[in-house]
């Protein structure tokens, strides 16, 4: 707990360092918001979508809300890291298995004008495989907080998944919605 404290003491530092002013009022993402993006998703593919993301002013760094969903038996992409954003994830629908931490095999950096890149994650390293990590079966209700650095990757989908995804990027790397 000691070697934490000044971790935790720095984060937040760097969030109440103020840069300009701060927010007048709240923003909102609504169910039918939500429903509409989701809308928008193929049925048969990975669909990661942003429906917000906020530039915080005074308080210095963007928060942003996405909503995903994954076919069932999608295995769509590979282990990532993504070095400067979390995540948190909220299932709201279906069940997959989730591997978390690790070393990341094949690593090799996206495109720094990859889609997801400038509008949802940031720099990020892909990689083909995980070796060792932590794997866990997620379902609705369950929130799963990925810190900037922790490698993760669904390895199978049980039940076609549905999830809210909250990105705090403190650097601004993501471009506001």
């Amino acid at each position: 707990m000691l070697k934490a404290t000044p971790a935790v003491l720095a984060i937040l530092l760097a969030l109440s360092t103020s840069t300009g002013p701060n927010p007048t009022s709240a923003t909102y993402v609504t169910a039918a918001d939500v429903q509409a993006t989701l809308q928008k998703a193929p049925p048969s593919a990975v669909s990661d979508q942003a429906i917000r993301m906020v530039d915080l002013g005074g308080l210095g760094y963007n928060v942003g809300v996405s909503v995903v969903s994954r076919p069932k038996s999608s295995i769509q992409g590979g282990p990532v890291e993504h070095e400067k954003v979390t995540e948190v994830y909220h299932v709201i629908a279906g069940s997959g298995t989730l591997v978390t931490g690790g070393k990341l095999i094949g690593a090799k950096p996206r495109a720094a004008n990859a889609p997801q890149v400038a509008a949802l994650n940031g720099p990020s390293v892909a990689g083909t495989s995980v070796e060792g990590g932590e794997t866990r079966r997620i379902s609705p209700g369950d929130v799963v907080i990925i810190p900037a650095g922790v490698i993760h990757w669904f390895t199978e989908i049980q039940e076609s998944l549905t999830y809210i995804v909250v990105r705090v990027d403190p650097e601004k790397v993501v471009t506001p919605k």
